[in-house]
């Protein structure tokens, strides 16, 4: 119900693969990698993360690496809740595991979330196996953290409607690339029968927000920061990763469908809500014109 932002990139010189299988984070990495693709057997083992249970991935350099690669990590906009490392959901499916061993007791007092560094998200792609182009990997990274952040977005636009809203965090996302959700499902479904008016192209990956929205006492005033005695309520997002043709320019153009699952009926208030508004917008031809973002070089975020 919720219509899908566009991503589009300015990076002429990473080229889709198309046969490649999907990824599990919200990057389709194989489509950013134009030389590499063939798995080269290389899989370096790694010690479980108490963190968030997802395997170490060292800063050192992999074996054969011959490029240095920045051990420098970014610091997301994204808060995350103390409750995070407690979590018994399935571990992050992010190929690269946001902590090292010696940063896991930082990072699980850290109020954000943390994005690894251009080594570690090299280390974490020879590990699964694939030859990657060491000097394209920091522009990887780039668009892995700039799609992040546009997700997180999308979801607070949601967020922002309900009090306590403004505030809410990230407590936790699971990567599920091999489970349809059920709207992109029925997209397909109506796609092979009304292929006019239904998009038949299918998601490259899914990934299951999980949200903490903190419980306000007073106001604004009943809350200050992340606490373990802070009170919550937990909302799951969905959001479906897209790969669109490419721009005008020849730029690859990624679509990010984020919405509240279906698991409250305030859930399905939000999104018929957003649907009517949509639709009257639709109608009455007072749609805004598309919105973009340019805070990061070679970058640009537009919003349907």
């Amino acid at each position: 119900m919720h219509e899908p932002s566009k991503v589009a990139i300015a990076v002429n010189e990473l080229v889709a693969t198309k046969d490649s299988p999907p990824t599990s984070c919200p990057v389709d990495h194989a489509l950013l990698q134009r030389h590499g693709g063939a798995p080269s057997g290389t899989q370096p083992n790694g010690e479980l993360n108490p963190i968030n249970n997802i395997p170490q991935l060292a800063q050192a350099p992999s074996p054969g690496q011959k490029t240095a690669l920045p051990l420098e990590r970014t610091m997301s906009s994204i808060p995350k809740t103390n409750a995070v490392g407690g979590s018994s959901a399935r571990p992050s499916a992010c190929p690269v595991a946001h902590g090292t061993r010696d940063s896991s007791a930082a990072a699980a007092k850290s109020d954000q979330w943390e994005y690894p560094s251009p080594q570690q998200f090299y280390n974490a792609l020879v590990r699964k196996g694939w030859e990657t182009p060491e000097e394209s990997v920091e522009m990887m990274v780039n668009i892995h953290n700039w799609i992040n952040e546009e997700a997180w977005a999308q979801v607070r636009r949601w967020e922002e409607k309900h009090d306590g809203g403004s505030r809410s965090m990230l407590a936790r996302f699971q990567g599920r690339p091999q489970d349809l959700s059920p709207k992109a499902r029925y997209h397909l479904m109506m796609g092979k029968l009304f292929p006019n008016y239904y998009g038949s192209v299918k998601p490259f990956d899914r990934h299951d927000w999980l949200v903490h929205r903190p419980v306000l006492k007073d106001g604004s005033s009943g809350f200050t920061a992340p606490s373990s005695t802070q009170k919550y309520t937990e909302h799951r997002y969905v959001i479906d990763y897209y790969s669109l043709p490419d721009d005008a320019q020849g730029n690859p153009v990624f679509s990010l469908d984020v919405r509240p699952a279906v698991d409250s009926v305030e859930a399905v208030q939000d999104r018929l809500a957003e649907w009517w508004k949509l639709k009257k917008e639709t109608w009455m031809g007072s749609g805004s014109s598309t919105p973009t973002s340019d805070s990061s070089p070679g970058f640009s975020v537009r919003v349907q």
